[in-house]
């Protein structure tokens, strides 16, 4: 079985903002363009014009209406991928060494030429994060767009995963969770970040924000100024208009 790094130098990882998330599945779509285009071996699709497609993707997008104690029902987006966890028991389930967590920056991989598709790692994880890949027989996981992030000949601005350079809303952060002073570590410790499934041990990265309370009311109108008449009477053709038709039958 393959061991785990008793500590890594990073913690590079994800951080979700649900408050802001609006479901578009945008993240989704350039997670599977990038790494059917450049990293391993393409993610595969089965027969998906027809009457029964299915597919690999290695980010998906669940959508839940959720109902708080007080205050009306909410919908929440949920975006989830691997959570390249601490003590990831996709690894250490793993029987030819394919799965690793790398040291360097905490990033759980596959080694697709040692894959040999047994799927114990899809058993072991306890979110559903890996997926078999049906053509390639291999199983396919997020990698952080290691392709991506350490990429010199890309602009720096696209050195993120492509999953956080897409992402119109703003909702997905990338960086190094295990430095305390890094923007996605203050980010979580200002919005109560929060680990899925605490209770697996699995000590997962990737945190998300969770979702602000839609009922409450608003400290003040940001329409109020535009509200506000302009003037007290009307002049020129608008006042001229208001005598106008004041002075029809029923008017003021």
């Amino acid at each position: 079985m393959t061991q785990l790094p008793t500590a890594t130098q990073k913690k590079l990882g994800l951080v979700i903002d649900l408050d802001t998330c609006v479901g578009c599945h945008a993240c989704v779509v350039s997670c599977k363009g990038w790494n059917t285009e450049n990293y391993g071996a393409p993610l595969s699709d089965q027969d998906p014009y027809g009457a029964d497609p299915s597919g690999t993707f290695l980010n998906r997008v669940h959508s839940y209406e959720v109902q708080p104690d007080e205050g009306h029902a909410q919908l929440v987006h949920f975006p989830k991928s691997c959570l390249h966890c601490e003590d990831a028991p996709c690894v250490t389930v793993c029987p030819t060494g394919a799965s690793y967590k790398r040291v360097e920056d905490g990033i759980v991989l596959v080694n697709e030429s040692d894959c040999i598709g047994c799927g114990l790692c899809a058993w072991a994880c306890p979110y559903g994060a890996r997926e078999m890949d049906v053509a390639e027989k291999v199983m396919k996981k997020c990698t952080l767009c290691v392709d991506r992030i350490y990429n010199d000949n890309l602009p720096e601005v696209d050195r993120v995963p492509a999953c956080v350079r897409t992402c119109p809303a703003g909702a997905r952060h990338f960086g190094d969770l295990g430095d305390p002073d890094s923007e996605v570590s203050q980010l979580v410790a200002e919005r109560g970040g929060f680990d899925l499934m605490p209770e697996m041990g699995t000590k997962p990265v990737n945190q998300y924000l969770p979702p602000r309370p839609r009922d409450a009311e608003p400290e003040y109108d940001i329409l109020a100024p535009y509200l506000e008449p302009v003037a007290d009477t009307a002049k020129g053709f608008a006042g001229w208009l208001d005598k106008a038709l004041s002075a029809l039958p029923g008017g003021r």
